[in-house]
């Protein structure tokens, strides 16, 4: 019994050692993102591109509106063939419609394309200063606090942030 608890102790306090010989460094990506000025235009420029398509997105969207609307006022007088066909062309729009919004929005649509265009290159020159610091350092590991929501404590004198602003 001796024997295990001294095992035991040997290995916590091996863990403990290995635990503070590490060299870590906490920094906000966020936050020096937010200082980088072609950054926040590229978000802003995203922004007015979201909302010019989604504007056009509405529009086809308020046309199909209209075209439903016109037909159930009307689809009482009409034949049997004529709704069909009405209800064929409004359901197709509806699918065109669907179609443009996912090419302007979806994974591979226009204004994704755009962001990696105007992001990734920042992203890109941030994370590469993040990694120089880093080895500049000595640190053996980096650890993002804005988008780390089991960070629960760090010792603001490990935070770095500012240091990675100022390198960039």
């Amino acid at each position: 019994m001796a024997m295990k608890r001294l095992i035991l102790t040997v290995s916590l306090l091996l863990s403990l050692t290995a635990l503070a010989a590490q060299n870590y460094i906490v920094v906000n990506s966020e936050k020096i993102f937010k200082s980088i000025d072609a950054y926040n235009k590229a978000l802003t420029e995203l922004d007015e591109l979201a909302r010019q398509y989604q504007a056009q997105v509405d529009g086809k969207y308020a046309v199909i509106e209209q075209l439903y609307e016109n037909y159930m006022s009307q689809k009482a007088s009409l034949s049997t063939q004529a709704r069909q066909s009405r209800e064929n062309a409004i359901l197709e729009r509806e699918k065109e419609a669907q179609q443009f919004q996912e090419r302007l929005f979806g994974t591979d649509g226009t204004l994704m394309e755009k962001r990696k265009e105007l992001i990734q290159p920042i992203q890109k020159r941030v994370f590469d200063a993040i990694e120089r610091y880093a080895k500049q350092t000595g640190a053996d590991a980096v650890i993002d606090s804005s988008n780390n929501p089991t960070l629960l404590y760090y010792n603001t004198g490990i935070d770095h942030t500012q240091r990675i602003i100022d390198a960039l």
